[in-house]
């Protein structure tokens, strides 16, 4: 079943919509930038085409380290980890659940991806 998503960074700069599976579970990841933000991220692998964002003016920051191909959005503004292109499946996006509208991660049973020994 799928349902209808969307959501924001904290001050509205960037937005973001898609329509995926229902969300009922999230992920983390143990690599050096995502153990450090602490983001409890999508579980499902969002095409790039599927996932429509809006930014206003130039406030969407990219951040990418190592192998340069995981690419890391952010809001220039307020600093909101908003949602990441993934290495291990280019072309395919997570987004950060805490950003996504309504949503309750409370209770949400998190999975744990071993992303520090990815590479």
């Amino acid at each position: 079943m799928t349902q209808k998503y969307q959501g924001s960074c904290h001050c509205g700069a960037i937005k973001f919509r898609y329509e995926g599976e229902m969300i009922d579970g999230a992920l983390r990841c143990t690599c050096s930038i995502c153990a450090r933000k602490g983001a409890m991220m999508s579980p499902e692998a969002i095409p790039r085409e599927n996932l429509k964002v809006e930014v206003e003016g130039d406030n969407l920051g990219l951040y990418q380290f190592d192998s340069k191909i995981a690419k890391h959005y952010f809001c220039k503004t307020c600093g909101i980890y908003t949602h990441n292109e993934m290495v291990r499946i280019p072309g395919h996006m997570r987004v950060n659940l805490g950003c996504i509208d309504d949503l309750e991660t409370d209770g949400l049973e998190v999975k744990v991806f071993d992303g520090k020994n990815l590479l």
